[in-house]
């Protein structure tokens, strides 16, 4: 149990200090001639959020993570995505559509099924991988790495976040960020 709350804690610490980071850059390239400007948005964004986490109910009180057989679906959808992106030439939203489409439908399978039901959100938080400029991911082994790593951390962020909008490409995003650092070294 403390191992989860860990986990936890350490889920929500990355995604804050992954936003004040692209906070920074985004004001370090808009901002040159006047900095001050650019610290006092960070420092007030900062504040907004760190109150948000403490003050908001964005997280249920069990520590729990997604089991493994869901979030394996995330890899595959990013796959999927790029592919139809790739060498179909449709374009990146429309293959997100058409992956997304498809794995909504897997529940109607078996509506009983609670495994079915999970499938879904794990395919189209890989999807958001798989959106990725070629620019970025321009590899089907970059695209797979960047989907375990944005399935793991919808695993361990199952519990938090509740209610916000972007977790699923937030998730995505930070799979997609480490590999492309990794790359770089």
């Amino acid at each position: 149990m403390k191992i989860n709350k860990v986990i936890r804690n350490l889920m929500t610490l990355i995604v804050l200090l992954t936003q004040v980071t692209i906070l920074i850059l985004i004001a370090n390239s808009n901002y040159e001639s006047d900095s001050f400007i650019a610290i006092l948005s960070i420092l007030i964004i900062t504040i907004i959020v760190l109150v948000a986490h403490k003050y908001l109910d964005l997280h249920h009180n069990d520590h729990s993570h997604e089991k493994l057989s869901v979030v394996i679906w995330a890899p595959i959808g990013a796959l999927l995505c790029f592919f139809i992106n790739v060498y179909t030439d449709l374009g990146f939203v429309i293959a997100a559509g058409i992956v997304g489409t498809l794995a909504s439908l897997i529940p109607l399978i078996n509506n009983q099924s609670i495994y079915l039901q999970k499938i879904p959100v794990a395919i189209y938080c890989g999807v958001f991988v798989g959106m990725s400029s070629q620019q970025i991911t321009p590899s089907f082994s970059f695209v797979l790495m960047a989907g375990i790593l944005a399935g793991a951390f919808l695993s361990f962020s199952k519990n938090i976040f509740i209610g916000i909008g972007g977790k699923l490409g937030t998730m995505a995003f930070l799979g997609v960020l480490i590999v492309y650092l990794i790359n770089l070294i």
